[in-house]
């Protein structure tokens, strides 16, 4: 005799792919609870944490279909025209700008919005579906599996009977833990410190990628003459530079950009991301699916990680909502395998290559320099390579034009 679940499925982690991932579920009817550690002021109002999001055109359109779109004011959604690329002093930069069809000469690259603008859209569409159950301060402690459900305990006393949970909760996930899923785990060595600088100088909606000696940094446009600085170094210059006095800060961080954009100076709270990228063993057990970090937790250096994790989400609804829809069970294990090999798919090959380029990016030993430099004209000279960069940058479904359905 089957048991009838409290939800359909119920989702530990209640980031942005968790959010996305709920809304994408109820779309068919399915009822689903999101547990989230934070408390609802924070959940709903999440505040800046320095981080910009590279949208492509897909995880733009999933926005847009999930709901979210409309909530994230114009004024903080930045279109990037070009991404250039260089490596040391006076070098051959490497420059992608858009492949622009006909009709749309105007259509960017892609989008840059921060993380906790992203957040707040996605939490502002979710609280007003009826059939997502937004569960605040909510601690998972066990996971446990009962026939034909799972029962999620939390908050030492707290439970939901679900078909299927999902991990959602970060690269360092509890939920992966406790199910036995192991990870590969790629510990950099390094820190990324990350903050918004205003400038002098307009950024012309440019993207800038630096690989210097001993540093690596990425400069984002934002709107107004403002950049958001990715600065990565060994720990303990970070550390130094997230408490430096503001002064120094400044005038430290216009001798690390080459005085590019001018006189700089910090407008925003600083914080700090340690480089390490998860690649987990499984992406699904019994009546578990791992999703975003969780599943694949990749380097910033080709900003892809937030736009996978949306299709992750993508990908698992599309297989679950099909299973609810022809009256299956939707936790059975065709249904996640098959959601595994699409989103291993998905994701191995760019994982294996990110790590890849980070590796030869990030050491400064001469030969990995010359490489650099190198493989910069290389690639320049390219064409056919470029185009491919430029359509993975983009990733726009042949629907879209100009960044519209």
């Amino acid at each position: 005799m089957s048991t009838v679940p409290d939800h359909d499925v119920t989702i530990a982690g209640g980031g942005p792919v968790g959010l996305a991932a709920a809304l994408a579920l109820q779309e068919a009817g399915l009822s689903v609870a999101v547990l989230e550690r934070a408390p609802a002021s924070v959940w709903s109002e999440p505040p800046f944490d320095g981080r910009e999001i590279a949208l492509t055109y897909h995880a733009r359109m999933l926005l847009e279909r999930l709901g979210a779109w409309k909530h994230i004011p114009e004024s903080v959604i930045c279109p990037l025209r070009e991404a250039r690329i260089e490596t040391g002093q006076h070098n051959h930069p490497l420059i992608f700008e858009a492949d622009r069809p006909a009709g749309a000469e105007n259509a960017p690259l892609g989008w840059l919005v921060s993380n906790n603008m992203i957040r707040r859209g996605l939490y502002a569409e979710a609280s007003e579906k009826t059939g997502i159950r937004l569960i605040p301060e909510a601690v998972v402690d066990t996971v446990r599996q009962d026939g034909d459900t799972a029962v999620v305990h939390y908050n030492g006393g707290e439970r939901a009977r679900t078909r299927l949970v999902i991990g959602a909760d970060g690269r360092f996930s509890p939920t992966r833990r406790r199910a036995g899923i192991g990870a590969v785990i790629h510990d950099f060595e390094r820190v990324m410190m990350v903050c918004r600088m205003a400038h002098d100088l307009p950024h012309h909606n440019v993207a800038l990628q630096w690989f210097g000696e001993g540093q690596t940094v990425a400069l984002l446009p934002v709107n107004g003459h403002a950049s958001s600085l990715v600065l990565t170094l060994p720990a303990e210059e970070i550390q130094r530079l997230m408490h430096a006095e503001q002064g120094a800060f400044n005038t430290e961080i216009m001798q690390r950009v080459g005085n590019r954009l001018g006189a700089m100076r910090l407008v925003s709270s600083r914080h700090a991301y340690p480089l390490k990228c998860v690649y987990a063993h499984r992406f699904a057990a019994r009546r578990l699916a791992l999703l975003g970090d969780a599943a694949v937790g990749m380097h910033p250096i080709t900003a892809h990680g937030f736009n996978l994790g949306l299709r992750g989400a993508e990908t698992l609804a599309s297989e679950v909502n099909a299973a609810f829809e022809r009256g299956q069970d939707i936790g059975s294990g065709d249904v996640l395998r098959r959601f595994e090999r699409r989103h291993r798919a998905a994701t191995m090959p760019l994982f294996a290559a990110t790590n890849g380029i980070a590796t030869l990016y990030t050491r400064d030993a001469g030969p990995f320099r010359l490489l650099r430099r190198v493989g910069l004209r290389v690639a320049d000279a390219l064409p056919p390579f470029k185009a491919a960069v430029t359509a993975m940058l983009m990733d726009r479904p042949p629907v879209m034009d100009g960044g519209r359905r």
